[in-house]
């Protein structure tokens, strides 16, 4: 059964990323399967197809993700990025 691709779930997804509960392969193999698989909110369809497929090349050393792009994708769907730094 599919699954409805959200803006919220491409942002958990990539939050999962930033905060390394997610790796950069596991990401890009998440999205591989979203656009091949999943079908995608209908009223942010563009959006969501744009950055999932955007994430989807993360792994080519020529597109790489960098912290700007993070920023920009999750700006794109609505949300923004803060750091919290912890003392360890």
């Amino acid at each position: 059964m599919s699954q409805i691709i959200t803006r919220q779930i491409v942002a958990d997804q990539l939050a999962a990323y930033l905060q390394h509960e997610l790796s950069l392969p596991d990401l890009v193999a998440w999205t591989e399967s979203a656009l091949m698989e999943e079908e995608f909110e209908s009223d942010h369809f563009t959006v969501i197809r744009d950055v999932v497929a955007r994430l989807g090349v993360a792994d080519v050393r020529a597109f790489g993700l960098t912290w700007d792009d993070c920023e920009h994708l999750l700006k794109q769907l609505g949300y923004t990025a803060h750091v919290h730094i912890d003392v360890t």
